[in-house]
């Protein structure tokens, strides 16, 4: 369906425009694009990847817009005033959203199952992806992360696969409302929490998602989930869950420092299950591809199997390295309920954590802020610390007047430890100063690449220390 198209994306190098680029071109398309992490001389490896494989890069300049028959791929919230939008409107060239793009694709395919929800998206996706690989199916996998099983010398940045078949899993975004675009044969929703939108705007998008779909697999823990599905009436559902009447069951739960073990329940059969990722979360994560997968007709045993080889995604509860006793760890978590799900998972086991988090933006602090102060509050100790910067911020208009010194006094008031640096190096300086042996560090935030690099560098920094890892 793309072939004769040219799609030029603006900002290529995004999460979610990387993996779709490399679809669209699979498909027969002409890409090219522009970044603005290109222009300012970052992530250089991503961008010659790129190159390499035949996607013509341009200054943000609009020089890369020749033609009216482009197609130009932005974010919606992208100002007319950046040059590539303004080249864009001056040839008349059709403009789409990344999600609109990705939908049209996902529509065509003949199977598809879309993963909704507002934490877990991009591991279930990769979980299934991986089930479905294995069992031999060929899937085309559309996901925000990088997937580690799927990365090889010839694709670091796996974070999308082009498959053989019909057959495509991709999540689905409910922050721009773009979840109603999708039409999806199986529909998994992991969750319903505050993130990006109200909860009454939530309840919406997601109510319909799961009442379009032929299928859908719903967690059955989830009390808003639960509301949801009974208010559609579903008659082609499958929960999953701890609790009880899940018909994928979590039971006898052995949660280790880098893994887990449990036993799970499903059609009056126990089956035993090993995980190579930590967190009850990414129990009730596997729990949802599983029945996703078997729903596809692959056999519970394969499935099984297959999740156990599941090593996880890059940037989900990702660990760096451990150096002079200390752990550092790279983790997505950026709304209240993935902060809380990777702050169980270390409190699990001793050790001081220091937190780390930088929001995704201004807008998400004003929305947001007071349930994530909250959510350090309650998840962390005394003896814990919470250092935070303000948002990574390129330009636009956004109103900049409410940061992150908001939750860092409100972690404060609460009792908590916290502490707030404008920039980010101020961060880390402190952070390598108050680290000492058995502390947890852990860099959280989301919609930056060089977060992995900045988690890298702490390690270093650890690892150089020369004051003695009794002082580190």
């Amino acid at each position: 369906m793309s072939e004769d198209k040219s799609y030029y994306f603006c900002g290529i190098g995004g999460s979610g425009m990387l993996p779709l680029a490399m679809i669209v071109k699979a498909a027969g398309a002409r890409v090219a694009g522009s970044d603005r992490a290109l222009d300012q001389g970052r992530l250089a490896d991503k961008f010659q990847w790129l190159q390499d494989r035949g996607i013509e890069l341009f200054d943000q300049d609009g020089s890369g817009l020749v033609d009216g028959s482009q197609i130009l791929i932005a974010s919606a919230a992208i100002e007319d005033s950046v040059p590539d939008v303004a080249r864009a409107i001056a040839l008349g060239c059709k403009r789409m959203t990344r999600a609109e793009l990705l939908a049209e694709h996902f529509n065509a395919v003949e199977h598809s199952i879309a993963v909704g929800g507002t934490s877990g998206k991009s591991t279930v996706t990769g979980m299934i992806g991986w089930i479905l690989t294995e069992a031999g199916r060929g899937p085309t996998i559309m996901n925000g992360a990088v997937m580690k099983n799927f990365v090889d010398s010839d694709a670091p940045f796996a974070s999308s696969r082009v498959g053989a078949g019909e057959l495509m899993v991709s999540e689905v975004d409910e922050s721009d409302g773009s979840i109603a675009l999708f039409d999806p044969e199986i529909a998994v929703l992991n969750n319903v929490s505050l993130d990006h939108k109200s909860l009454e705007e939530l309840r919406v998008l997601f109510g319909d998602f799961i009442a379009d779909a032929r299928y859908a697999v719903w967690n059955n823990d989830d009390e808003e989930s639960k509301a949801l599905v009974a208010s559609c009436g579903l008659e082609n559902a499958r929960s999953f869950g701890f609790s009880e009447g899940a018909d994928y069951q979590a039971l006898q739960v052995e949660e280790k420092a880098l893994g887990s073990s449990f036993t799970m329940r499903t059609g009056g059969v126990d089956y035993p299950v090993t995980l190579q990722i930590p967190g009850r979360h990414n129990i009730a994560n596997a729990l949802a591809a599983i029945a996703a997968s078997c729903a596809t007709g692959v056999p519970v045993d394969r499935a099984i199997a297959a999740i156990e080889g599941f090593v996880g995604l890059a940037r989900r509860f990702d660990i760096v390295g451990t150096a002079n006793g200390i752990t550092v760890i790279d983790d997505f978590g950026h709304n209240p309920d993935k902060i809380a799900a990777t702050l169980a998972t270390l409190k699990a086991f001793p050790g001081r954590i220091i937190a780390f988090f930088q929001p995704h933006g201004f807008g998400p602090i004003k929305k947001m802020g007071a349930e994530l102060a909250e959510v350090f509050s309650e998840n962390l100790d005394g003896d814990d610390r919470v250092i935070l910067c303000d948002p990574v911020y390129f330009g636009g208009t956004v109103d900049r007047t409410l940061g992150s010194q908001s939750i860092v006094d409100a972690i404060t008031a609460a009792g908590g430890s916290a502490a707030y640096f404008a920039e980010r190096q101020g961060c880390g300086d402190n952070i390598v100063e108050i680290a000492k042996t058995g502390d947890r560090i852990v860099i959280m935030g989301a919609r930056d690449d060089t977060l992995h690099i900045f988690a890298h560098s702490i390690l270093a920094a650890i690892a150089n220390d020369q004051r003695g890892t009794d002082a580190v």
